[in-house]
């Protein structure tokens, strides 16, 4: 029997669309709270350095009042480290940040950053915290992961869900691939990014895949069918595909 494939919702959005009025509303946490009722098996938020969507003050409450695991996205610096450290996520996910960026262009360069992310892994791993690396789907990231003692690797789906054909095809092998190495040295496999009802299945149908992070997609489809059922339905789209 195939592992049950988890969803983690992404709630940036409702923070972003909060902070374009800087009302108190729509309050991110509502939504997390909203998308665990409708069966996500988790919360992911980023908090940036320049605080463009989630803020402190969300970390905080979100870290007080949910029920299912939290999933903190941070740049690798010493400001997010001590985040991290201050509110003990369930999981920590090390993701590169430029402030010009519209949203996470790529994966880590876990192999070129190893000085720097070594002593970050090892700190979170210290405290209880589930290190996850953000990266490409790529057998030297995913060395560089082994040897920084990461227990979680999260796919870059970006480009599988920006091409089309053959393209597509070819990325979704490498995604394929990349997960089988993974897990074949012990490491958990997460993927995530650019992820609709409409691509979703074939990244669900990898089966060393135990999760996926959702956000973007799921926050806009909110606007039309309310969020709860925009998380049943990729709820519902992952599971059959599983």
């Amino acid at each position: 029997m195939t592992a049950h494939l988890r969803l983690g919702v992404n709630i940036d959005h409702v923070a972003t669309v909060r902070n374009a009025r800087g009302a108190g509303y729509p309050d991110p946490v509502r939504a997390a709270l909203v998308a665990a009722a409708a069966g996500a098996d988790g919360i992911t938020a980023h908090l940036r350095e320049d605080r463009r969507h989630i803020t402190d003050d969300d970390i905080a409450r979100l870290s007080e009042q949910l029920t299912v695991p939290l999933n903190l996205e941070m740049a690798a610096t010493d400001e997010m480290l001590g985040i991290a450290l201050r509110h003990r996520p369930h999981a920590a996910c090390i993701v590169p940040e430029k402030r010009e960026e519209l949203t996470t262009e790529g994966g880590l360069d876990a192999a070129g950053q190893h000085n720097r992310l070594a002593p970050l892994v090892s700190e979170l791993r210290n405290a209880n915290i589930r290190v996850s690396l953000f990266i490409e789907p790529d057998a030297r990231q995913i060395d560089a992961a082994i040897r920084l003692g990461a227990p979680v690797v999260e796919l870059h789906t970006g480009r599988y869900a920006e091409l089309a054909g053959a393209a597509q095809a070819e990325e979704l092998r490498r995604l394929a691939d990349a997960a089988a190495l993974a897990a074949k040295n012990g490491i958990e496999v997460h993927a995530g990014h650019g992820l609709t009802y409409d691509n979703v299945a074939a990244i669900a149908a990898i089966p060393q895949v135990r999760e996926l992070n959702i956000g973007h997609f799921l926050v806009g489809e909110a606007m039309f069918v309310g969020l709860g059922e925009a998380v049943r339905l990729m709820r519902s789209a992952m599971d059959q595909a599983r």
